[in-house]
């Protein structure tokens, strides 16, 4: 009989309210204000605006090429990666065995085993389909810059200009969901060894995560604040 221990069931709880929470707050709806989805989604407006000026659009394409082959090759990672975890979860027993002969391990039954290995099987699953979804998404946004008018006009499509840089936007967003889904997947090889080691480093991922989009150098500079120079670097304030 599968059964699940009360701990694992609560870190396993503990663990999805943690990943949809920091998604939802993070990726639903309008990007929030001082965030990096936000400041690289006004790039992108302003990216547009200026493929309508150019007659050569070669190097847009080539950033969209570029940007899809990313998530091309996450997307054939994870399935690189689903098929070695298949393979593992197929040897049980075997790896039960070897994992007890690492340092710090706790002793986990074969039903315990198997749920963190199918855990991380959905996960990579999950990863796989948000990549595959951002390459298509970046596949339109090619199209869609291959239908942009021609430059030079009187006047601005503006619902072009909105709707492809919101495109490239959700693009963004489920690339960003699959890369977070590789973070998260460290929290469930934590549950290796403990469901306390597995919660803290999901709590870990979660708090890298937020500042990462919150309060980094990356957005900071981004932002293009006065204290910014153009190397990236703080100016000094003179005294008066």
């Amino acid at each position: 009989m599968f059964q699940i221990p009360i701990s694992d069931t609560v870190g396993l709880v503990c663990f999805a309210a943690l990943w949809l929470g920091y998604t939802v707050y993070t990726d639903d709806g309008e990007p929030r204000k001082h965030s990096l989805r936000a400041v690289m989604h006004k790039n992108r407006y302003r990216w547009m605006c200026q493929v309508l000026r150019r007659d050569n659009r070669i190097m847009d394409t080539n950033i969209l090429s570029q940007l899809g082959q990313g998530a091309s090759f996450f997307a054939s990672t994870s399935l690189l990666i689903l098929a070695g975890l298949v393979g593992v979860l197929g040897g049980t027993d075997d790896a039960a065995v070897a994992l007890r002969q690492i340092p710090f391990a706790g002793r986990i039954t074969h039903s315990q085993w198997e749920l963190r290995l199918v855990v991380l099987i959905v996960i990579f699953v999950h990863a796989f389909f948000k990549f595959t979804w951002a390459l298509r998404q970046f596949n339109y946004c090619a199209v869609l810059v291959g239908a942009a008018a021609p430059a030079h006009q009187d006047t601005v499509d503006e619902a072009w200009v909105r709707g492809t840089a919101w495109v490239s936007t959700l693009a963004s967003k489920d690339f960003n969901q699959g890369l977070r889904a590789y973070y998260f997947a460290l929290g469930v090889i934590a549950w290796f060894i403990d469901v306390w080691v597995f919660m803290g480093v999901t709590a870990l991922v979660v708090g890298v995560l937020y500042y990462r989009e919150y309060h980094s150098e990356a957005l900071r500079t981004l932002e293009l604040r006065k204290d910014i120079g153009i190397t990236g670097t703080r100016r000094k304030r003179t005294a008066k």
